[in-house]
């Protein structure tokens, strides 16, 4: 008896010793597990409620946690809910019309968004492009339809849009998409966020050289300006690896106000020094235009996306009302065409000049730096020529800026061709550039062929 007493007194202490430590292992691993769920119970809530698609698990990319992840839909409460195992690090994403999806404890209140209407947007009502076998063949090659199907699969193109002088020629959609489906842009938002930003400046509402953007911020941040916060040259701390503990995991799935974090940490370089790519430095300037204009989430609704007719784009907030700036922008892809277009026509739309002459010209100027992770990024945009003068992509011209975004997503804007090519997609595992260029370089052939004119 005292030989079995002893028996269960040891297993007892081995099964706690078990548990204690299976209890450790689960809160060393939380801010990355949140990060599955988190990413899960957005990307859920968004893609059913903002893009109107029934499928989101096709969104996601391969990743150990995906067989584990459980996702709830409550339509009456409009939350989604992620979790481990329906049970571990569950995230919630509430859905708002106008806002999208945020992740958040409670449902936020962001109070009713503007109306924004297609009026005065050349692309969203035009009729299809008429056919074009140069242009046609174009997009098939962009597509992938010469490939073995598994690659194609793998290149992943979801929409291709074609804008020459302002006007549609040719556009495309993989099953599933058409010109009434959403898409999200990821960092094509920075690209949006400089033009939002350029119409803040042309209003007065503030000044690419405005510095003292944070009340606590009394030691050299304070030397900060709105522009180095465009350029990615504002000094703050930050890596950009999708990694446990990173600040770009934190700030996007761990954290309600994300620009009140990025603003928390502290100078790792003398502002203006260096660049480093930073989606918390364009959210973070995001939450700097909404507290200024006093707008909060509304503030996309009330600049860009309502001046330019961007009836289908949804810029998400975080659960303290800041746009998130760095990555959660969805349009149609005519929607994003007129983005590229706006920025073409150098600010000018039906006839008002929306943005400083000289913002697009300051946009993609790149500044010297000691030193920089991104070379050819400017203020939200990147260049084709480089600083020493070498091209990014030798094949296309000088002239060449883009917009960028995880898993293949560009706008392409060609002044000297009058052009903006848009290629969305979900490319988690293939190189989608090379196909991009060559997109651009068929597109420019075609249209120069008396058939494709």
């Amino acid at each position: 008896m005292r030989i079995l007493r002893r028996t269960l007194v040891v297993l007892l202490v081995i099964v706690l010793v078990l548990v204690a430590g299976a209890v450790a292992v689960y809160w060393w691993q939380r801010p990355m597990l949140r990060t599955g769920t988190g990413y899960a119970a957005h990307n859920a809530c968004a893609v059913t409620e903002v893009a109107g698609r029934d499928d989101p698990a096709s969104d996601l990319p391969p990743n150990p946690l995906v067989p584990y992840l459980s996702v709830d839909v409550d339509r009456d409460e409009a939350v989604t809910t992620g979790s481990l195992l329906g049970l571990l690090a569950a995230q919630k994403a509430w859905f708002a019309p106008g806002f999208g999806c945020t992740l958040a404890g409670d449902a936020p209140d962001f109070g009713e968004a503007t109306a924004v209407t297609s009026d005065g947007n050349p692309f969203a009502d035009a009729s299809a492009p008429s056919p074009s076998p140069e242009l046609d063949a174009a997009l098939a090659a962009a597509f992938g339809d010469d490939l073995p199907a598994a690659d194609a699969e793998a290149l992943g193109t979801r929409a291709v849009v074609v804008a020459k002088g302002g006007e549609l020629v040719a556009e495309r959609y993989a099953d599933g998409f058409d010109a009434e489906t959403p898409q999200l842009g990821w960092s094509m938002s920075k690209s949006a966020t400089d033009l939002m930003t350029g119409m803040l400046v042309q209003q007065g509402e503030v000044a690419l050289d405005d510095d003292g953007l944070r009340p606590e911020w009394t030691d050299g941040r304070a030397d900060i300006t709105i522009e180095q916060l465009l350029r990615m040259t504002s000094g703050l701390e930050w890596d950009e690896t999708y990694d446990l503990g990173t600040p770009i995991t934190q700030m996007l799935y761990n954290e309600e106000d994300m620009g009140g974090y990025v603003a928390s940490l502290p100078l790792e370089h003398e502002p203006g020094t260096f660049q480093e790519y930073s989606s918390g430095s364009t959210t973070l300037l995001c939450s700097v235009l909404a507290e200024r204009t006093g707008l909060g989430a509304d503030l996309p609704r009330q600049t860009l996306l309502g001046a330019l007719g961007l009836e289908s784009a949804t810029f998400e907030p975080d659960a303290a009302g800041t746009p998130v700036c760095s990555s959660y922008l969805w349009a149609t892809p005519r929607d994003w065409a007129a983005i590229g277009q706006f920025a073409l026509q150098n600010g000018e739309w039906n006839g008002e000049q929306l943005l400083p002459t000289d913002w697009m010209a300051r946009s993609l100027e790149v500044t010297p730096v000691d030193e920089t992770d991104d070379p050819g990024y400017g203020m939200g945009w990147r260049v084709n020529t480089l600083a020493d003068g070498s091209l990014r992509w030798p094949s296309l011209p000088a002239d060449t800026y883009y917009a960028s975004g995880h898993d293949g997503q560009k706008v392409i804007v060609v002044p000297s061709e009058d052009l903006v090519v848009v290629r969305m997609g979900f490319t988690p595992a293939a190189d989608d550039e090379p196909s991009e260029v060559q997109l651009v370089e068929d597109v420019v052939a075609a249209l120069a062929s008396p058939e494709g004119e």
